[in-house]
């Protein structure tokens, strides 16, 4: 099973991109993304951002994840 994660844009090197949350940094392709921003929100599977998320809905997704993280 594979699951998506949303990060947060923080940097973006033509079609690659650091992206982060919850303290941790993941490289990322944009090739599905157009015209990705610094700050932007997106779901991440495989190294690959697949969708751009509104921040609330990135922020409640990120705070989920914690909730789980917590319980581990």
């Amino acid at each position: 099973m594979c699951l998506a994660i949303p990060l947060r844009i923080c940097e973006i090197n033509g079609k690659e991109a650091v992206g982060e949350a919850m303290g941790m940094k993941r490289n990322m392709r944009l090739d599905f993304i157009p015209k990705p921003e610094i700050g932007d929100y997106v779901i991440v599977h495989a190294g690959f951002a697949i969708e751009r998320l509104p921040e609330k809905q990135a922020l409640e997704d990120i705070a989920a994840w914690e909730e789980v993280k917590d319980v581990l």
